[in-house]
């Protein structure tokens, strides 16, 4: 194991380790209640911009840190105060629909809360997962683009980011693939879990995820070789 490997680590545990000692897991409840805004962009910046950084390492071999970090440290803390408002929005809004009869779900015990989860989870992964994973996909082309350079990024036009995401793998993989076989069960779990450990929760779950599609593209990668060479 490499000196980056264990400084990862060691951060990862330190930070999972304070939500098992009882005194900082009851500020941690404490703060997540009285400040969800801010603690959703402390909690998701942190750990998935550490997602991101354990997907290059996995990708590239190496822990070079990428491209504009503290602007996609920002970028995740922003999507983490969206995340602590559209996860209450869909819980809510769930719940309502489901007690004026609109879409099926057991009445009693933990099959009513595993069907109203599911329902939670299905709802937001189709209808906000797309928006939000697209427009990521466009501030990191920003980045990029921009080589994380706030006056650089400033100049980069609108058409020249769209125009380089591959939006057909996007769709095919990312939306047809992710969000049904890991989005909606993982999420699904996570509205079964305590509103305030659903945000922290979502951020851990972007460090797994991030790991999933590095894993990919080290498959796809012999793939495409094999192909140069056939070609």
């Amino acid at each position: 194991m490499r000196t980056g490997d264990m400084v990862w680590a060691v951060v990862l545990t330190g930070i999972s380790g304070c939500l098992l000692v009882p005194q900082t897991h009851e500020a941690f409840i404490a703060a997540t209640r009285v400040h969800p805004y801010l603690m959703g962009f402390v909690k998701v910046g942190i750990l998935a911009t550490m997602g991101e950084w354990l997907a290059r390492r996995i990708s590239g071999a190496t822990w070079a840190a990428p491209t504009g970090l503290g602007w996609r440290f920002f970028i995740w803390g922003l999507f983490g105060v969206a995340f602590a408002l559209v996860f209450d929005i869909f819980a809510a809004g769930t719940t309502a629909v489901i007690g004026k009869g609109l879409l099926p779900a057991f009445s009693e015990g933990f099959p009513a809360e595993l069907s109203r989860a599911f329902w939670t989870s299905t709802l937001m992964n189709l209808i906000f997962a797309p928006v939000f994973m697209a427009f990521h996909r466009v501030t990191d082309g920003y980045i990029d683009a921009g080589g994380g350079r706030l006056a650089d990024i400033a100049e980069v036009k609108l058409e020249s980011v769209v125009s380089r995401i591959d939006w057909a793998g996007f769709v095919s993989f990312v939306l047809l693939r992710t969000i049904p076989l890991f989005w909606i069960p993982a999420h699904t779990v996570t509205f079964l879990l305590p509103a305030e450990y659903r945000v922290l929760v979502a951020a851990y779950l972007s460090i797994a995820l991030g790991g999933i599609l590095a894993f990919a593209r080290l498959r796809q990668r012999p793939t495409e070789a094999a192909g140069g060479t056939n070609a």
